[in-house]
């Protein structure tokens, strides 16, 4: 009698568990480097550029683990004439970026025909001293117009919660200490791009010996007429200490390489 109830209850209950199964195979193992990253980074920079840029280098590393992506750094742009440059599906920049006219130009090139860019910090700053228009236009039309000193935490607020960079992030969370870049005018103007991430304005005043009072400020944006982001975070050896902000970078990362025009690949192909 036992077993005819048992087999009655689990009759009962299968359609229950199959409907919970799941119908394909959770994980999505490569079987060969999903994509190609160049790292680019510069010790001709300020020693706390510097030092986020080798910690930058150390995760992106550990990120490859099981050489998951093929994974190339350099501190010389001129080795990458565009016809090698094409190659990668992302170049990320740490602290700097081309300074020579060819260099730039072969850039310009790889983004203005489909390629991938995530920058930090230093990695966008500009004055009237960078003479590089279209750097200016490609992050949005600012240029840098104050900043904060010393480093320190800040209070960031997402701007869009469904954007897949911030998603899984909490809508506020506190930053590692880091100078923060204000633009002028604020990228937010520019109709091709979209923030992210933001400074609270509960931060004001910012700062102890340069202090900033008010002004919009913007950290995390991409314009949309390419396949990049820029992050403001990079100043130091702190920037990875937080699991939030580490997530955030992953996620960014991800991003890029998702809306290549040779198909995302983290997708089961």
């Amino acid at each position: 009698m036992k077993h005819i109830l048992f087999i009655i209850a689990l009759f009962l209950v299968s359609p229950f568990i199959n409907a919970q199964a799941p119908n394909d195979y959770p994980a999505n193992y490569a079987s060969a480097p999903r994509f190609k990253a160049l790292l680019y980074y510069t010790h001709h920079a300020e020693e706390a550029h510097v030092d986020f840029a080798l910690q930058g280098v150390e995760f992106f590393k550990r990120l490859n683990y099981g050489d998951g992506f093929i994974l190339d750094t350099t501190t010389d742009m001129a080795e990458y004439p565009y016809e090698k440059l094409k190659e990668y599906d992302i170049v990320v920049m740490f602290n700097g970026y081309p300074s020579a006219k060819a260099e730039r130009d072969v850039f310009e090139k790889y983004m203005e025909n489909g390629g991938g860019w995530m920058g930090f910090h230093v990695a966008a700053y500009n004055d009237r001293n960078t003479n590089w228009p279209w750097l200016v236009d490609f992050l949005g039309g600012g240029v840098f117009y104050c900043n904060n000193w010393p480093p320190q935490p800040v209070k960031l607020v997402v701007d869009n919660t469904y954007h897949p960079i911030t998603k899984n992030l909490p809508t506020s969370f506190i930053a590692p200490e880091s100078e923060w870049y204000q633009w002028n005018p604020s990228p937010r103007n520019n109709k091709d791009v979209e923030v992210l991430l933001s400074i609270s304005p509960d931060n004001y005043p910012l700062g102890i010996k340069d202090v900033v009072n008010f002004g919009d400020w913007p950290i995390v944006w991409t314009n949309k007429k390419y396949r990049m982001i820029y992050l403001n975070m990079g100043h130091g050896d702190d920037e990875f200490t937080d699991a939030t902000q580490k997530l955030l970078f992953i996620n960014a990362f991800r991003w890029v390489l998702s809306t290549n025009a040779k198909g995302d690949p983290f997708k089961n192909k």
